[in-house]
């Protein structure tokens, strides 16, 4: 989840772009559901651009806070970008501009910080900038929860406060673009108050999108050449259609029902949102209409770890969503959990607790990162008493990478000789040049296969090799 930081050569290669793309860049830092939002985002500003050309070169920065990691990556690429052009007027949204507005409001360059509860006018704050317009009638707002830095001196405006009332880009529609798979965001915020977290206070309370209006994106999306769309949002399971109080699993029977779309793949999803309801559709569609991938948020493998983070499991409440995962959908189902070390009090035993629980379940990728303190949270003082020492993080770290690894290859291996089901992204230049192509299998595997083809194909794939990084190649069947 945490954001990640370009190469300077990579960054040259994004700002040579910005005038074939309207004078505009979005990048994008996070999860999924930030990417929809930086997606939407840069969807309004293209049909903005088509309508009147952009005044000013504009930096769109899409910022992440679940790490102190997420935050100084952000911070590193609004330097770099605002060394490269000068003239370029940088904003900057997301969970960190909600979070700490003041603070990047100071950072050269910025001329503009709008929080995720004003994000649905972003797309109009960011036209008003490059027009040099005013983006604000000044720099005022609402105190963000407790964890607002105190003011200083600062420049740019300021957009965000508690009532997240303008936060839901409902409205930008969907196309096989710049994404070959993009992300329909349909669920926004979080009810839940795990101790290390600080998005309940980024990004308000959960609220839905209304089916009518997932089916309208889906249809648009179907209708545009679309071929794979992945359902997202910061706490996708608890989606409700509002009154009616329509689950998540009745929203994709309705999409698989009353659209042709080829494949819908779900993000991430808590463990004890998979109900009963969700694993039945992956029985019946798993594979066929509905990716056999599942993405299941561990955290930890110890229980009195889990407890003290206020996760609503416990370790055999996972282990059992798992195996009926595994029993609706096959072994071919690839499962990833998102795991942290060195929350504040983690013992040795409670770390091998993890590291052996992990090893006796069939994971095909682990996402890990250390405990990060976020101002605010009963984790920060949880830290402050009993902090976990770096040196101790990092050796943990080293053995569960090992681990995350191994499993991996495990996984990947045991599809050798196997055909499966992909869909052709846009191939990194260098792949593109050695003449492959890179394609995602239904089941969330990255594949290079011989041969030249345009992205958002559907293939069957025959799965060749696995070299030793985990790397697959493959020969196109179809």
């Amino acid at each position: 989840m945490a954001g990640r930081v370009r190469s300077q050569s990579q960054s040259k290669r994004i700002f040579n772009r910005l005038e074939r793309m309207g004078g505009f860049h979005v990048e994008n830092f996070g999860c999924r559901a930030a990417r929809a939002d930086g997606e939407a985002i840069a969807g309004h500003l293209r049909a903005m651009a088509e309508r009147r050309p952009l005044g000013s070169d504009v930096v769109v920065v899409n910022t992440c806070t679940v790490t102190a990691e997420a935050d100084r990556a952000a911070r590193a690429f609004i330097r770099r970008a605002h060394r490269r052009d000068p003239e370029a007027k940088i904003v900057v949204t997301g969970c960190y501009a909600q979070r700490a507005p003041q603070e990047l409001a100071k950072m050269p360059g910025v001329v503009a910080v709008v929080g995720n509860s004003h994000k649905a006018l972003a797309p109009g704050i960011i036209f008003d900038v490059a027009q040099d317009a005013p983006a604000a009638p000044a720099a005022t707002l609402v105190p963000v929860a407790s964890i607002m830095p105190a003011a200083e001196s600062q420049t740019a405006s300021i957009w965000a406060d508690d009532a997240f009332a303008h936060s839901f880009l409902e409205d930008a529609h969907l196309a096989s673009g710049a994404q070959t798979r993009p992300n329909l965001k349909i669920q926004e915020g979080c009810g839940n108050r795990c101790t290390f977290c600080v998005i309940p206070f980024t990004r308000g309370p959960s609220r839905s999108l209304p089916r009518e209006a997932v089916l309208s994106q889906v249809e648009y999306f179907v209708a545009a050449g679309g071929k794979e769309l992945v359902l997202s949002g910061i706490n996708l399971g608890r989606y409700s259609s509002g009154f009616g109080l329509e689950s998540l699993a009745a929203l994709v029977r309705a999409i698989f029902g009353q659209t042709l779309l080829s494949r819908l793949r779900l993000s991430s999803i808590e463990p004890m949102d998979w109900d009963g309801e969700l694993v039945d559709l992956m029985r019946e569609f798993g594979g066929r209409r509905l990716a056999r991938h599942a993405h299941l948020p561990l955290q930890s493998g110890s229980d009195a770890v889990l407890r003290r983070m206020h996760r609503r499991y416990r370790p055999w409440h996972y282990e059992s969503k798992v195996a009926e995962l595994i029993s609706a959908a096959g072994s071919d189902v690839t499962l990833g959990a998102d795991v942290m070390i060195g929350f504040p009090g983690e013992t040795d035993r409670e770390f091998e607790e993890t590291l052996a629980f992990i090893a006796s379940l069939p994971f095909g990728y682990l996402h890990l990162f250390p405990f990060s303190p976020r101002p605010g949270t009963p984790g920060w003082a949880m830290h402050q008493a009993s902090p976990v020492p770096a040196a101790v993080v990092e050796e943990r770290m080293t053995a569960l990478r090992a681990l995350a690894h191994e499993k991996m290859l495990a996984h990947r291996s045991s599809f050798i000789g196997r055909n499966l089901a992909a869909i052709t992204l846009r191939t990194p230049e260098e792949t593109a040049l050695a003449g492959r192509t890179s394609v995602l299998s239904e089941n969330f595997l990255p594949i290079d296969v011989d041969g030249r083809f345009p992205a958002n194909e559907l293939l069957d794939v025959r799965v060749t090799g696995v070299a030793r990084d985990g790397s697959m190649s493959g020969v196109a069947i179809r």
